[in-house]
């Protein structure tokens, strides 16, 4: 896949494996920086080191080889099914579940067990590792998820996902007291301009994205929320709720360094998901309920 760019003002004199890191989202700096040793990159033709720093106008030309694709294998699983048609599949996802296989995940994913479940009722539109993912949460994030089994709901969800017309409410628990009852966090997401794995608040590089929240429950130390998501940004909830300083309890990314609850990552529940049904136009609304460790939590706050 070859990709180019030509070098604006507001980057001169950057370097170019910083530059493509960023720019190319789905790229890490050392890949960038295997591509510009082997000779996959060149600057107005010609090869270039990757502290090469680039200049105004410079072209620069990127060859990126296509992976060999990994073999996903249908494994059984216990899928906490809410709702399945000839169209869709709405599962509770529980903690500690990846939704598609990526580095380091080939097995035990969400998109394992469906392949088994469903057998080849999947969509196809995103690949061979994500068939029938239209959406996902992350890997700690519990609650319901739709999954597509063909291209035409695929389509018809992925549509109402880019107009943000699909509801997604979710429940968190957030350190600190939040003082007003409810508000609107109006803030662009990126990749962290260091930290690749992480996402921030990026004025520059980064999309709209916007979150909804309002005040549950008041304890301590802590705050009961429920979020409802205009946009769905790559670790949204989390960034924007670190961003105003009250990240999510448990949140080992964005969070604090330390937490007094023995928490498996970020306390964050996807509750609610309703949509337009893809072939019946009726719309249709499916809750998860809070799982049993997010409700203990609960329990203990309130005696705190």
């Amino acid at each position: 896949m070859k990709r180019t760019f030509i070098v604006s003002p507001d980057d001169e004199g950057v370097r170019i494996d910083v530059l493509l890191a960023r720019i190319c989202e789905d790229l890490s700096r050392s890949h960038v920086q295997k591509l510009v040793k082997s000779g996959d990159v060149m600057v107005n033709q010609s090869p270039v080191k990757a502290n090469y720093k680039v200049t105004v106008g410079d072209q620069i030309s990127m060859d990126i080889p296509e992976a060999a694709e990994q073999e996903i294998l249908a494994e059984p699983m216990d899928l906490d099914i809410l709702y399945e048609d000839s169209d869709v599949i709405l599962i509770n996802k529980p903690k500690g579940m990846v939704v598609h296989p990526a580095a380091g995940h080939y097995s035990q994913t969400l998109v394992n067990g469906l392949m088994y479940h469903c057998r080849q009722d999947l969509s196809g539109i995103n690949g061979v590792l994500r068939p029938g993912i239209v959406h996902r949460i992350d890997m700690d994030t519990t609650g319901v998820l739709i999954v597509c089994k063909n291209d035409m709901a695929h389509n018809f969800i992925a549509a109402q996902l880019k107009e943000h017309t699909i509801v997604r409410r979710y429940r968190a628990v957030v350190c600190g007291v939040i003082k007003e009852d409810h508000g609107i966090i109006d803030a662009p997401i990126g990749r962290h301009p260091t930290d690749r794995k992480k996402m921030c608040v990026n004025e520059k590089n980064g999309r709209r994205a916007v979150t909804h929240y309002h005040v549950l429950e008041r304890f301590q130390q802590f705050t009961y929320i429920e979020c409802r998501l205009e946009t769905g940004r790559t670790h949204q909830i989390r960034v924007h709720m670190a961003s105003i300083h009250h990240p999510i309890a448990g949140d080992q990314v964005y969070g604090p360094e330390r937490c007094p609850f023995k928490l498996q990552g970020q306390t964050l529940h996807a509750g609610v998901l309703g949509f337009v049904h893809p072939r019946t136009g009726e719309y249709m609304e499916f809750q998860a309920p809070l799982p049993e460790y997010f409700q203990k939590l609960l329990e203990k706050l309130r005696t705190v």
